[in-house]
């Protein structure tokens, strides 16, 4: 019975039509319809109209995600993203005629930004179905990639040394319990105060926090697939232990939200890889806690009362949504002013700075800066922490061309890796199995990646490509896999 439900046909809906006819209409037209009759100060302009027909593309697009048979823990994130982020929440700010940042250029720029939102959506939809037309997976056996067990021990021990090396440069535990200011102030003159220990900051922020996740995503993994590992001190212990170190690294109140997201997503998919019902569930109250769990959080996140768009003014229910979390449409806008101001287009130089995050500017003179930082500092606001989402870098660095070809690539590999994933966790339940722990993984920081800025992102993504190449080998040996 259990190899059935595992090989059930893949276009067979999760849900049945008395449920998913609600939930369409309420996704797709009813929330996005309530928020747009909501009374405000925002004209009903071209600009509104446009970003209604995002809020109802993404919606559809979500909908059809939630609805599917296969897992596509990939795409699914991205069009959950788009719907809360570039949708619902910019279609309340237009409502209210309120930004959560600064927008410095004319109507027409916010009327373009929604353009190109709405053309990424559609390229990254095109490029999804041309990974359709590519052979069978099945067709072709690339050598499979396992967690080697020694190096698993290694990568543990690691985790343990960098995480303890983080926690006593910051002054012990408790400065993690504290808020994310604090943190930051503290990890800044640990690095060599702010300015200078920019990239300091960062390697050692992410060398605590990353390998420590992702030891504990393997660690889960094996003890979720193999009744012995369940039963060896060996496993257990350590196991238990990075429970202990990632609740205090990894926790959500210093750590930004999108990372929480992040380890969130992974251990889920972790614990339950090929359970519809969490994928589900994933997928909807995700929708959920962003509308109403993120814009109350800011006011445990920082000293005093927090920041101002913490500060909740109760007078309309979609107050909560005018917050910076929420401010990636209002970025690409400025984007677009600020290349139309004299900043021109890149050409690839914000892509290569990402890429080459690790070579210091004393190596590079002229290396670019991080994106959101440019555009704010143009902006003239003090705030370190603006967004940059991914159409506004692919936009910046390669135009409108260049951005669309960009989310048909990312539309594609999205859709094979997701393919990928649905194999790998369908046919192979092998506790060394690093795709059922890396597709995971990847899907919750598509979340930081999708926000941007890539610069932000590039770090931690190095860290983990890192640790991969540590426990990964691709040769069959029972004496060094995982069982």
């Amino acid at each position: 019975m259990a190899a059935e439900a595992g090989t059930r046909p893949a276009h067979r809906p999760l849900l049945s039509l008395p449920l998913s006819v609600p939930l369409i209409a309420a996704v797709t037209a009813g929330l996005p319809l309530a928020v747009a009759a909501q009374p405000g100060e925002g004209a009903r302009d071209t600009a509104f109209w446009l970003q209604l027909t995002v809020t109802a593309y993404a919606g559809v697009r979500l909908c059809a995600m939630v609805l599917s048979g296969r897992r596509r823990l990939v795409q699914g994130v991205f069009w959950l993203f788009c719907y809360l982020a570039m949708g619902v929440a910019p279609l309340a700010q237009s409502v209210l005629a309120r930004d959560p940042t600064p927008v410095l250029g004319p109507r027409e720029d916010t009327q373009l930004a929604t353009v190109l939102v709405l053309c990424g959506m559609v390229a990254f939809d095109v490029g999804a179905l041309l990974a359709r037309h590519r052979p069978s997976l099945r067709a072709r056996r690339p050598p499979v990639a396992r967690v080697h067990r020694r190096r698993l021990y290694l990568l543990v021990a690691f985790a343990y040394l960098a995480s303890t090396v983080l926690v006593l440069r910051v002054g012990g535990p408790a400065v993690f319990f504290t808020s994310r200011e604090e943190l930051g102030r503290t990890l800044a003159a640990a690095t060599g105060g702010e300015g200078a220990g920019e990239a300091g900051n960062a390697l050692l922020r992410g060398f605590g926090t990353v390998p420590a996740l992702l030891a504990l995503l393997f660690l889960t993994r094996w003890l979720v697939t193999s009744r012995d590992a369940r039963r060896r001190p060996a496993v257990l212990l350590p196991w238990l232990g990075l429970l202990g170190v990632n609740a205090v690294v990894n926790n959500p109140v210093t750590n930004p939200r999108y990372w929480f997201l992040t380890v969130l997503f992974a251990l889920l998919f972790t614990v339950f890889p090929r359970s519809p019902v969490a994928y589900r569930a994933a997928l909807t109250l995700g929708v959920a806690g962003a509308l109403l769990v993120f814009p109350f959080s800011d006011r445990f996140r920082y000293q005093d009362d927090g920041p101002p768009a913490a500060s909740l003014d109760t007078g309309s229910v979609l107050e909560p949504l005018v917050v910076k979390d929420y401010d990636q449409v209002n970025m690409l806008a400025n984007t677009i002013t600020y290349s139309g101001d004299g900043g021109g287009h890149t050409y690839g130089r914000q892509l290569a700075g990402a890429a080459l995050f690790f070579v210091p500017r004393s190596m590079w003179e002229g290396k670019p800066q991080d994106t959101g930082f440019v555009v704010g500092e143009w902006m003239g606001t003090d705030s370190f922490n603006l967004s940059s989402p991914l159409w506004a870098e692919l936009w910046l660095d390669f135009g409108t061309p260049g951005m669309l070809a960009g989310f048909v690539l990312a539309g594609y590999l999205a859709a094979r890796t997701d393919r990928r994933y649905v194999r790998h966790t369908v046919d192979d339940r092998s506790p060394g199995n690093v795709m059922a722990v890396v597709v995971p993984l990847l899907a919750g920081y598509s979340f930081i990646l999708l926000r941007g800025s890539l610069l932000q992102a590039s770090g931690r993504i190095a860290i983990a490509a890192l640790c991969l190449a540590l426990v990964t080998t691709v040769r069959h040996d029972r004496r060094t896999a995982l069982h």
